[in-house]
Formats: C-alpha cells, structure tokens, sequence
C-alpha cells in the first residue's frame, strides 16, 4: 500500500520550475522531507488493548450489535472521517483502494486484535497530508490575488473526496487564502502572513513525526466504539489517567495551566497555592522553552506536543522538575526548580457567589461538572450561603457536561427529604431506581436551575427530578439530549501483575429515565421559562448524532411533589420577557443572533478579501458600538477601535443577571423565603405512580 502513494507534489513543481526556466526554484519549501514521516510499530499492549475492548464492546455494551463485513465497512467509514473530516486529505482513489483491501476485514482484524489495517491507513493520510501541507508551502512564494470570485467550502463533512492531486490542490489553495485573509483582517503586511503560515504548516508537518501508537491506536478505537453509540470511547492510557485526575480534581504536578501557539509553550494560569504559584518565580505569559527533571539534561520542549509537555512536567509529589523559563517581560531564560506536590484543581470545583437583585440576596453555585465529592462540596456552600442569609437559590449547571451518576442523586437529595431521583434501565430492560435515601434536606428554599445547550447527563438528571418533584424552577435552553449512562473500565485485568497500563473503555451500559418515566435521551430537558438560544441547537445536541439511541419511555416511579415551586411560573415569565425585550444587552444579542441565524446555512464563504473585510468590519462597528454602550452604562471611557478592547475582557454575564432578578421576584411575589420552605417540606397531591 505504501509503495502506492504518489510522488511529492513539491518534485513537480520543482521539475516544472527548471523546465520553464524562467521561473525560480520555489523558495518555500519544507524542513523535513517525506521520508522523515514514518508510521510507529504498533505494540504487544496495543494488540491485548484492541481484543480486550473487542470483547468487552460486543459482550457488555447496552447496544447489542453484530461485529460482521456490514459492521466492518461502517468503522471503515468512520474512521475515514476522524482522520479525513473535511476530505480533502484522501484522494477518492486512496479510499477505494483502501476500502477494497480492508473495509470488510476490520471485524476479523479487531477480534485477532490485529492493526495492520488501522496503521496502514493512518500512514496513507500522513504521507497525504505532508504532500497538501508541502503545497501549501509553495503557495507562499508571494502573495496571492485576492480580489477574485474565489469562495471556499464551509462544511466538507459530506462532501466528495478529491478526485485527482489537482483538485486536492484547489481545495488547499483555498484554504491557504482563507489563512492568509484572516491573518489579513489583522492588520498583518505580506512579510508577517508568510513568516507565520510558513511557520505553521511547517509546524503542522513536525507533528505528523511525533505520532504515536497510542495516538493510532486511539483513533482507531474510537471509529468503533463510536460507530455503536456516541459516548462510547477508549482512552490510551495517558488520556485515561487525564481523565480519572479531572473526575476527581486532582492531580500531582506544579498547578500551572499551559497553553500553546504555534511551537510555542506558555502559562496561562497559575493554581492558588500550588508549587508554581508559591514558588513566585512564575508568572502567566511566561514561556517554557525546557524541561528537566532532577538531575539529568534540559529537553528543548519547542515544537512539542502540549500533552507531551505536560507528561514531562507532571509527576510524583515530592519529587523535582526543572523548568527553563522565558520571562514575559523580556529578559534573559533562566532554570527553575520546583519540587512537585498534589494539586486540587479548583478552577472546576463547584463555586458560591452571593448577589444583591431588587434588595434581595440571592446565592449562586456554580457546578461546572458532577466531579467525585460535588456533594459535599455544595453541602459546605449551601451551609456559608444560609449564614449569608440567601433568599433564594440559584443552581448554574451552564456548560455543565455530565460527570458521576452518583453524584446527581446525592446532589438532588441535598434538596429534597427522600425518594426517587432517577431510573436506569440496562440491556436486559431490568429497571433500577436510585433513591435519595436519607431524611435530610439541607436547603428548602426557593431554588432555580439554570442550564443551556451544553448542559448535558448528569446536569439533566438532576434538572429533570427538580422539575419532576416541583422543587425548583429550571430556566435557560433546551438542554443536550444526553440520556445514556456509561461506565469506565481499565482493560487491565487484576491479574496483569507486570502487564503496563492498557487504557480505559468508557462504554453505554444504560440509559436513564426521568421519575416520571420520560427519557431525556434526544429531547433533553425543557426549560420552564425561556432565554435566548445562545448556543444553536440546530448545530449542537444528541439529536445531531447519526447513531444516538432512540427516545423512549417507561413506567414512571412512586413518587410525590415536594413542592409547588413552578406556580408562579407564567407571572415570572411574563416579567421575564418584559424585562429582556428592554434590556440593551438582551437586545443587542437578538440581534447578533439573528446575524448568525441567517449565516448559519451559508455553504460557501468568499475569498474575496475587499469582501470578507467588508463583512469584518461591519461585525467590528457593530461589536464596537454594543461594547462602547455597555461601557457608557457602566461610567466607562468609550474605546476609539475594537483592538483596544483587552484581550482578557470578560462580558459581564446577564444571562445572569437576569436569573437573579427572576429569582428576587418570585420571593417577593410570596410572603417570605421561611413560607416558601414550609411549603416546600408539604407533600401535596401524588402526581403519578408506578403501575
């Protein structure tokens, strides 16, 4: 297959320079040759990895499918598009060919834990991928014409796969003139945009030889776990340990939180009172340009992968890495040496803020995942917000993906005295209800959930049994759509006593039901009174995937109202829209999202730079009046350009603002907060039960 691929564009182009004659060798061309590419040897950990997780996808997953040729061809496809997503990588050409040699072969390959086929392909896209990234290379020997009827495909996720070289060549021309625009509408001069493009796709080209196994290995994987659920997933084992330090908030390591650009490292954040942060010798802004551990030389980290960095500078506690540091201020590098130490991450631990609306104080927790320990993470706040005499309660769940199933009940618990939270069912349709089965209700006030479109899992259990029990009111979008339930598993079995880390399989092994016996799988949670969709949903949700489970239902559970909290709901509501339709910050919004709506289905975007800045500018003036009103409200001096604006400004978030008037008004529109929690601790009418 390999012996297949077509000669470098670049010795073309080469060849037709010297033929002509009059034409100058091409003087951008790449640092590495195509030679330098070369795929990595799959491993023995690789192969056990790939049966293990073929077994266990097949034997334990909820969606029992038939790993046969019709299966086979569909990972073939898949696994084309997470390595080729825009298709314009492959030629059709190379996807025949490589369809006729495995598309129906990966079902015995994967059983055999076999990946010839897996790395053979990723090996075509690689030496493909050199070839357009080195074309795009001669394109930046002067400055294109811009002033043409050019436009470039937006979306190419369903589109045809070039041809021929030649019409692979035209979509990477098209794209090398959208780079070039962009960095045009910045106010870049030709010297800068060829300087940085050159820099870039060369950069793109090293990083093509840091692949590893696992990376293949990973990708591969998915392609099959994906093809029989969404949230289906493998993680190599530097992903998986990742994965489990995010669940639970920690990690060991420095607490800096690193960025890059182009082959460049730098500090984003610094963890309050983690070893960075104390140590006073970093600072955000700083570069990393070497590692080192204890003893031993510095790597010249430049042009590496940022996980790869991480890995260097992550480590036990109590042991010493050594950093050499570029100051942000200018200024000589210089080494420093910090001693490593186990760090909570809390920039992602549930967070109180306590605001005044209309006279009121009104609490807001912020829960950005349902990490391991939420719940006694909310319990502690929910105890400061009481002693801060908080009248009512907002639960933000905003961006909220999921996290621990068990952690969603014990949260709902934290407002409610018993019962029912959720129900799963598994792939024998055995039904499990999980209870909060405690007396205590820590907070009986009023209470408001807000979520939006990235409000998924976790988020809308616990959305969905506040609204199911009448506790609370959930305002905001529509919500993901997200009703599966998955578990994690380690392909290391407990008697691989020297076998290396293998990686974990996240797997569907249920979908969950609301109390009422509705899934959330596909229509989500709807909210009781509405914002503006800020977050498209005709862009963004379950129903967008091609192979989500489908939406069901089953018997409800034996439950009762807790409470009558939503009976206000249409006076809120109305006060609500009133509000909002006079709101300079909600109006302006409307109409950027309009704007957006009416180019949300544009295929094509120009490559006519007098157009394109035409639009820009046009967004600028808009963008610079609505942030020049917004200041003028707030007794700010106006900004004269829109690149004055710093790059660390934050809009204030009205969204909500508008939440916590929403939440003064409904307890102003009862007698007081004491009689809303008594009538919350009354069981009223039993709604529905199980048959």
């Amino acid at each position: 297959m390999r012996s297949n691929i077509s000669k470098n564009v670049i010795t073309r182009a080469l060849l037709s320079a010297l033929l002509i004659g009059s034409v100058p060798a091409l003087a951008v061309q790449p640092k590495l040759k195509l030679s330098d590419i070369t795929i990595p040897t799959a491993s023995e950990e690789n192969q056990l990895a790939t049966k293990r997780a073929t077994t266990r996808l097949t034997q334990s997953h909820y969606r029992k499918i038939s790993l046969d040729d019709a299966f086979s061809e569909k990972i073939f496809d898949r696994y084309i598009k997470n390595i080729d997503f825009s298709h314009n990588t492959f030629l059709q050409s190379d996807v025949d060919e490589l369809r006729q040699k495995y598309g129906a072969k990966l079902d015995d390959q994967l059983n055999e834990g076999e990946l010839s086929a897996a790395f053979d392909i990723y090996d075509v896209m690689m030496k493909r991928r050199y070839e357009r990234y080195a074309y795009s290379l001669s394109l930046l020997d002067k400055e294109p014409n811009l002033n043409g009827q050019d436009q470039i495909e937006i979306d190419r996720e369903k589109a045809a796969f070039p041809k021929n070289e030649e019409e692979a060549n035209k979509l990477w021309e098209e794209r090398v003139k959208n780079d070039i625009i962009n960095l045009k509408l910045k106010d870049k001069k030709w010297s800068e945009i060829k300087t940085k493009l050159t820099k870039r796709y060369n950069l793109a080209i090293r990083r093509l030889t840091q692949t590893k196994a696992d990376d293949i290995l990973q990708t591969y994987l998915n392609a099959f776990a994906r093809e029989i659920d969404p949230h289906t997933s493998y993680l190599a084992p530097r992903t998986a340990k990742s994965f489990n330090e995010s669940m639970n908030l920690s990690l060991e390591g420095i607490g800096a939180t690193l960025q890059s650009e182009d082959d460049e490292t730098s500090i984003k954040s610094l963890v309050p009172g983690a070893p960075a942060e104390k140590s006073k010798k970093l600072h955000p802004g700083d570069k990393i340009i070497g590692v080192g551990q204890a003893t031993g030389e510095i790597e010249d980290i430049v042009g590496w992968r940022l996980e790869d960095i991480v890995e260097k500078i992550k480590g036990k506690k109590g042991t010493k890495v050594r950093l050499e540091i570029e100051p942000s201020k200018g200024g000589k590098s210089r080494i420093i040496t910090l001693v490593r130490d186990k760090v909570r991450i809390e920039d992602q631990a549930a967070k109180l803020t306590m605001d005044k609306a209309d006279g009121k104080n009104i609490a807001v927790i912020k829960v950005p995942s349902f990490y391991i320990g939420l719940t006694d993470d909310v319990k502690k706040l929910l105890v400061k917000a009481e002693k801060q005499k908080a009248d009512a309660l907002i639960i933000d769940l905003r961006e909220n993906g999921g996290g621990a199933l068990t952690e969603a009940v014990a949260l709902s618990g934290l407002f409610i005295t018993n019962g029912p939270v959720v129900q799963v069912r598994d792939a024998y349709q055995r039904i499990r209800v999980h209870e909060d089965d405690d007396a205590e209700q820590q907070y009986k006030g009023p209470l408001f959930i807000m979520i939006n479109r990235y409000s998924a899992s976790a988020s809308e259990i616990f959305a969905a049994a506040m609204q199911d029990y009448n506790r609370g009111i959930v305002i905001g979008q529509n919500t993901y759509g997200k009703g599966t339930v998955q578990q994690s598993r380690p392909l290391n079995f407990v008697y691989d006593l020297d076998q290396t880390p293998l990686g974990l399989l996240q797997y569907t092994i249920q979908k969950f039901y609301r109390i009422n016996g509705g899934s959330t799988q596909l229509k989500g949670v709807a909210a009781d009174i509405n914002f503006p969709e800020i977050i498209d949903a005709k862009e963004y949700g379950e129903d967008k995937e091609d192979n989500a489970l489908p939406w069901d239902k089953i018997p409800s559970a034996t439950y009762k109202e807790v409470g009558n909290a939503r009976k206000d709901v249409d006076v809120l509501n109305k006060k609500h829209l009133e509000r909002i339709a006079k709101d300079p910050e909600f109006v302006a919004l409307n109409e950027d999202l309009k704007i957006r709506n009416e180019r949300r289905d544009r295929k094509f975007l120009s490559l006519n730079y007098q157009t394109r800045k035409a639009e820009n500018d046009k967004d600028d003036a808009r963008r610079l009046k609505d942030i020049n009103d917004r200041f003028k409200r707030e007794g700010k001096k106006a900004l004269n350009d829109i690149d004055d604006l710093p790059k660390d400004y934050e809009a204030p978030d009205f969204f909500l603002k508008e939440a916590e008037k929403m939440a003064a008004d409904f307890v102003m529109l009862n007698s007081s907060a004491q009689d809303i929690g008594k009538e919350a601790q009354k069981p009223t009418e039993k709604v529905e039960e199980k048959k």
